[in-house]
């Protein structure tokens, strides 16, 4: 028996809730009473409800989030059919914000933002007989000097086979409109020598693969030098993730980034729009000059793996604005680029733009954009699908050369955009395409208009980029009249960055 159960339904296994874990890390003298027990949405919701009361809990505190909202509603309202005295407390950004887009009626409590101190409250005055006096509870912040860090709560499982996620600072100082960080504008540093502290037993364990979700990392050189330090004073290989800023890269940082070897270190890049004025119109800061000159820094004199943000309907852009902003980005960069669809999330001020750009989003999660006055809603889905092809042929790193194939001089979203449309007619279907699939797709639409010996130069070259893939017969043979056999072997797919 456990009187306080902490779980959360994560998107798959090898991710790990880092906010439970802070609340378990807090607990004080309830924590022998406190159990942390993590699923998956993949997961019998059923099954999972029967884990749960196994452990015959007196209270569920439940972490919801935009991609578990569904799944979460669908378990509370079992858990209280079956158990109805235990009590259900919510938190996380999908609970935090009223009113809420998904039915959590069911739960006895929701907290409202950093719950380490509200959580731990509420538990002892529900475990002495107390009613508290409100349902939603909001939860006051934290002092980020005196709360106990999280990181001994991971696992000898967690270190062996999942992301340890980790933090220097919450908050962020900048506004953009489509994001929750840009609530809490006061960027809190934890103490320093305390968190590198944590992060070298983490590493005394065995921890490989550092993700932080600060949203800031670069903007605090004191705190980016000495982690980064932490790193570069380790011996390969081992991985470490950061969000940057794209338009602060003091010399001091240039330097050290330049240091790492390769495949150690990914930054993800927020770009999410080129345009000044659609910039300007969702409060987002953006210094073209310097972001063009850091990245041209990041792609030619660093070892670094770049992953860079674009969104689609963003308010006033127009499918022709996104295009040139991708063609820039390409011309810039060869990273990775990741094409995500405008979600209107919950606490933030996206929607103030609602009736002056006619935006219309979907209720159900992931709260998407359905369409806008500059994009109908065939063009959305159209843009879907685009996202998700780009991810199977430029993102994926398996047709570096023959993708280029796709498109002339530096128009890259024409180009791709005409072949996205193509392949749709012949798959009707964005998931479940084989890479021997994808190879004979690509052979079947440059066919046409592409020299045949440089269409299977281009692939044959990218097949070989990784040892044991077979090469199709129709690359090594003119079958050009007859079109590709797609009976051939299965080809072994090419690793991807790890993305989470």
């Amino acid at each position: 028996m456990t009187n306080i159960l902490l779980t959360t339904l994560n998107a798959r296994y090898a991710h790990s809730a880092l906010g439970l874990r802070y609340l378990y890390a807090n607990m004080h003298e309830l924590q022998n009473d406190t159990k942390i027990v993590e699923f998956t949405i993949n997961e019998q919701i059923q099954s999972i409800a029967e884990v749960i009361l196994e452990h015959a809990p007196k209270i569920i505190g439940i972490s919801v989030y935009i991609w578990n909202a569904t799944e979460t509603a669908q378990l509370i309202e079992i858990l209280k059919k079956v158990a109805p005295d235990t009590v259900i407390v919510l938190g996380g950004p999908e609970a935090s914000y009223m009113p809420h887009r998904v039915n959590f009626d069911n739960a006895d409590y929701i907290i409202s933002g950093e719950g380490e101190i509200a959580f731990y409250e509420l538990c002892r005055t529900v475990l002495d007989g107390d009613t508290p006096f409100e349902r939603f509870i909001r939860a006051p912040m934290p002092d980020l000097k005196v709360i106990s860090l999280p990181y001994t709560a991971y696992s000898d499982e967690d270190v062996a086979h999942r992301t340890i996620y980790v933090e220097a600072s919450r908050g962020c100082p900048f506004e953009c409109e489509f994001c929750l960080s840009s609530i809490d504008e006061k960027v809190r540093n934890f103490p320093l020598d305390e968190l590198l502290e944590e992060f070298e037993v983490l590493w005394n364990r065995g921890a490989r693969s550092f993700k932080f979700i600060d949203r800031t990392f670069n903007l605090n050189m004191t705190f980016a030098n000495r982690i980064l330090d932490f790193f570069l004073s380790k011996e390969p290989p081992y991985f470490a993730h950061f969000e940057v800023i794209p338009d602060h890269f003091p010399d001091v940082l240039k330097t050290k980034i330049a240091l790492f070897p390769p495949g150690s270190l990914q930054l993800e890049v927020g770009i999410q729009t080129l345009d000044p004025i659609i910039s300007k119109g969702i409060n987002r800061p953006l210094r073209l000059e310097k972001i063009y000159e850091n990245l041209h820094f990041l792609e030619n004199d660093t070892k670094a793996h770049m992953h860079l943000d674009l969104i689609v309907g963003l308010p006033g852009e127009t499918i022709e604005g996104f295009g040139r902003n991708l063609d820039k980005l390409c011309s810039l960069t060869h990273s990775e680029i990741q094409i995500g669809i405008l979600k209107n999330l919950s606490g933030t001020t996206l929607s103030r733009h609602d009736k002056e750009h006619g935006m219309i989003y979907t209720d159900i999660p992931p709260y998407d954009i359905l369409q806008n006055n500059n994009l109908t809603f065939v063009q959305i889905q159209k843009m879907k699908r685009f996202a998700r092809f780009w991810d199977l042929y430029y993102n994926s790193g398996n047709f570096d050369k023959s993708v280029k194939l796709l498109w002339k001089e530096e128009k890259v979203f024409d180009g791709f955009y005409a072949f996205s449309e193509w392949i749709f007619t012949q798959t009707l279907s964005t998931w479940k395409i084989s890479l021997d699939r994808q190879v004979s797709l690509m052979y079947d639409y440059l066919l046409p208009h592409t020299p045949l010996e440089v269409i299977q130069a281009s692939l044959i070259e990218d097949i070989n980029t990784t040892p044991g893939r077979r090469i199709p017969f129709f690359l090594t043979h003119d079958v050009s009249k007859e079109g590709p056999k797609s009976t051939e072997k299965q080809v072994t797919p090419k690793r991807q960055a790890k993305r989470t």
